[in-house]
């Protein structure tokens, strides 16, 4: 592979090892166990068989005999190739796809007769500017159930979560507050370690901050925005992550969107994950390298694109890429999926790319020391190129930020367009930031964050199961704290979120476009800040809800086994 253009950053891949680190198979409560065992990296085709979890989905199974550097015989390796979800019948699939089709045929026929004004006032002659299929479907099947969304609150998106009652006289066109306040039991919110909190150490540091440095530095890093809090930080988040440094933004979607085009250019080929975050594919489009999807968390599907890729090389040029580069998530936060990370770490070892991870939902809320996707599988961060992440998930703050090698790091620090263009982080968000983190490390608190990594744990792996076991589709891993449960009709989306909100539970409904058709879902995000009791309650609206819905599609037989907490 011939070295990167002029202008982007010239980074040296490690060297392949003969070993992996520890594997760790991802749904750990119904496929057979794994230990630390070791893979090839030298072999592409290896024998696998097959084993079924409880709910359904199958996994690849590697059997073949591998060899370490001295010789010897070592055990085979188990790794994950493809995690299969448990689909729709075909009798659903029919009535979700009819429940679209009679929605945009009614709007064709009433805009037949009756066209929408897309005129402008003193813009004669001018094409409309909003004007498109996605304006008609915002009005003709958005706008029917738009009370479900964008509801306003009043307090802190806790355990508990105050929404303002609203109503519309108009069929949705428009929506009216009533005044009343609704109490409910929190599923909403990204708030995994239940840091988004009005009162305890966060809040008072970051208060003292907001009164000793202000709220923001109004000037980009680059200019007057860098203090020595912001250093502070970035020292901390690289000490967290065990990498050799780290810069911070002030902004999540931008640290994607405006750092990718700083690390590829033209002539790069990226790899990414089918179901990659919308961030991950701005930033890659703006990039103008080649991007190529490969199927969702498939590693055997990614490593037969890859080697073609490098064997036939640009396909006008057939010379070769100037870099290779995997782009996935540590947490695929539609999915729940968990990140395949060992066989993407050897296949990066292997063909010497680039492996970049987005931890925006998977940092603080996965492995024991709350490290994200690495921690989990006991991996060494130095295999992970590039560490992304966020801190508006489990920090209960705002911003993101990119780790890895200092190399990498100072080449951002003057390359990257959020460093040069964008204001610095806000003090008090910083302050936020350091104090949980250091919270999670054990550098204070007396255990605290030890203790909600455990409970968090715990929750996701009670509320999960409890769900399979009432009969509901449950997409995602045992492990991963963002639930999806599988409703697949757009009316019933609709009516889960209404009595779910009536029954004092605030939840997300999830429809196309933001998934494919037949893929519309709840999605549950769960906090160590929920107790058992609260838990109990959710799982009890959701059991009734889902009776009155008619949603329990889960096929496979269910263990009677009572699901402790």
């Amino acid at each position: 592979m011939s070295p990167p253009r002029r202008g982007h950053l010239n980074m040296v891949a490690h060297s392949e090892l003969d070993q992996v680190p520890r594997q760790k198979l991802l749904n750990q409560q119904g496929y057979s166990s794994c230990s630390k065992e070791n893979a090839a990296a030298n072999d592409i085709q290896e024998p696998e068989e097959k084993i079924c979890h409880q709910n359904g989905s199958i996994a690849s199974i590697s059997t073949k005999l591998t060899t370490s550097a001295s010789g010897e015989s070592l055990p085979p390796a188990k790794k994950i190739f493809h995690k299969k979800e448990e689909d729709c019948s075909l009798f659903v699939a029919f009535f979700t796809f009819l429940s679209y089709g009679v929605l945009l045929l009614v709007g064709y026929v009433k805009e037949f007769f009756n066209p929408p004004s897309t005129k402008e006032k003193n813009r004669e002659g001018y094409v409309p500017l909003y004007i498109g299929f996605e304006s008609f479907y915002t009005r003709n099947v958005y706008r029917r159930i738009q009370d479900c969304w964008n509801r306003t609150i009043c307090s802190v998106p806790g355990a508990i979560i105050d929404l303002m009652e609203r109503t519309t006289p108009d069929y949705g066109w428009t929506m009216k507050l009533t005044g009343k306040i609704i109490k409910c039991i929190n599923v909403g919110s990204y708030n995994y370690l239940g840091f988004a909190e009005n009162v305890g150490p966060c809040h008072d540091a970051a208060e003292e901050t907001t009164k000793s440095l202000g709220v923001t530095t109004c000037s980009p890093r680059l200019e007057l925005g860098s203090m020595e809090i912001h250093q502070k930080l970035e020292s901390l988040v690289s000490e967290f992550l065990g990498v050799e440094d780290a810069i911070t933004f002030g902004m999540g979607f931008a640290t994607n969107v405006l750092n990718l085009p700083s690390i590829l250019g033209p002539g790069c080929l990226v790899f990414s994950d089918e179901f990659n975050h919308a961030s991950l594919i701005l930033g890659l489009r703006l990039s103008g390298a080649t991007v190529k999807v490969f199927r969702h968390n498939d590693a055997q599907d990614l490593e037969k694109k890859l080697r073609e890729a490098i064997i036939y090389g640009h396909p006008r040029t057939r010379r070769p890429w100037k870099k290779a580069m995997i782009v996935v998530e540590g947490i695929y936060s539609m999915e729940g999926s968990i990140c395949d990370l060992p066989n993407f770490i050897r296949i990066k070892k292997k063909y010497k790319t680039y492996l970049y991870v987005d931890e925006a939902h998977s940092i603080g809320a996965l492995g024991p020391h709350g490290g994200g996707v690495v921690d989990y599988f006991g991996a060494d961060p130095k295999d992970v190129d590039i560490h992304m992440g966020t801190f508006t998930k489990s920090f209960g703050a705002a911003g993101g930020y990119i780790a890895g090698s200092k190399d990498l790091i100072n080449h951002l620090r003057v390359a990257s367009h959020a460093q040069i263009y964008a204001a610095s982080m806000s003090p008090p968000v910083a302050e936020q930031i350091i104090t949980s983190m250091a919270t999670i490390m054990g550098k204070q608190g007396n255990g605290e964050g030890r203790r909600r990594i455990q409970q968090l744990s715990r929750n996701v792996k009670y509320f999960r199961q409890r769900l399979r076991q009432m009969g509901f589709i449950v997409y995602g891993h045992d492990d991963s704290p963002v639930v999806p449960m599988l409703l697949y009709l757009i009316p019933k989306i609709a009516m889960f979120v209404r009595e779910l909100t009536n029954r004092g539970v605030a939840g997300v409904g999830v429809g196309f476009p933001a998934t494919k058709i037949t893929g519309g879902r709840m999605r549950f995000c769960l906090s160590a800040a929920h107790t058992k009791e609260m838990l109990d309650k959710i799982l009890e609206e959701v059991e009734e809800v889902g009776r009155l819905c008619g949603c329990r599609y889960s096929t496979p037989a269910k263990n009677p086994v009572p699901i402790e907490w």
